[in-house]
């Protein structure tokens, strides 16, 4: 499955950005999706991530509460609903699949990934 993520680009501190995984290739629903992110100088780290039928989503600490993952799959695709941004949200944000049903924070159990989506959030 090949996947092109989207809707990245500069906010200011407290507001909103969506952002889309677009799946291509395979069906879609058969894959969990995973929302990472890379700051620069930092490792990868988990984000929020959905089960193949999107009944079940789980975030990490830093992001719950602000930030919803999604997914329309008559659309084969997968969004992350970003809000009240914060400065320490600034990163290139990577979608992933896994042709599994849970969802799992670790970057290496992934098997496909997007090309990743700068966002930048300012003061």
């Amino acid at each position: 499955v090949q996947l092109q993520a989207s809707g990245g680009g500069l906010v200011q501190a407290g507001g909103s950005l969506r952002l889309s995984c677009v799946a291509s290739g395979r069906t879609f629903s058969n894959y969990s999706v995973g929302w990472f992110r890379q700051a620069p100088g930092k490792e990868r780290e988990f984000v929020s991530g959905i089960n193949w039928s999107g009944t079940s989503t789980y975030s990490s600490d830093s992001v719950r509460g602000r930030f919803t993952t999604s997914r329309d799959s008559a659309k084969n695709t997968v969004y992350l609903q970003m809000n009240t941004l914060k400065l320490e949200d600034t990163a290139v944000y990577y979608c992933a699949a896994r042709n599994a049903n849970a969802i799992v924070t670790s970057p290496t159990l992934y098997n496909y990934w997007g090309q990743g989506t700068l966002v930048t959030v300012s003061s």
